[in-house]
């Protein structure tokens, strides 16, 4: 695969600290648009507002029904990568700490044909609300606006 997709750029935003605001430089040349944040909790719901709310606040998304469900599913399915198939926190007892990354742009670099889409990869810690005991995970949510 020469080029990229939009999930791999997501991916890689997710995935580093070094260079991040290069990375966003020469992907948003290429007319994507880009946030990374952060959140918390041992509630999905919070979570799935956090990004909601960045999508919103960063004009990643417009207040239309089409962009705000094709955003919702795409958290929805970075979600239950996330937590492995289901979307459960604080009911059985686990937390999440995570970095997220919203990519909205073609499906595939430099491809105009490919549409609009939009990414939002999570990646961070999961386990039980107890220092020590969680692990990394990752969940990738792809969706066409």
């Amino acid at each position: 695969m020469k080029k990229k997709g939009i999930g791999k750029i997501a991916l890689l935003l997710a995935l580093t600290d070094v260079d991040v605001e290069k990375l966003q430089h020469f992907y948003e040349s290429k007319n994507y648009v880009i946030f990374k944040g952060q959140a918390g909790s041992m509630d999905a719901k919070k979570i799935v507002a956090a990004i909601e709310t960045a999508a919103s606040r960063e004009d990643i998304i417009r207040e239309n029904y089409h962009e705000e469900h094709a955003l919702y599913h795409a958290i929805i399915e970075a979600l239950s990568g996330y937590c492995r198939g289901q979307v459960m926190l604080g009911e059985v007892l686990r937390t999440a700490g995570l970095t997220f990354t919203i990519v909205r742009g073609n499906l595939l670099e430099d491809d105009i044909s490919s549409g609009n889409w939009i990414a939002v990869v999570l990646y961070g810690q999961i386990g039980s609300p107890r220092r020590g005991f969680e692990h990394e995970a990752v969940g990738m949510g792809i969706q066409p606006i």
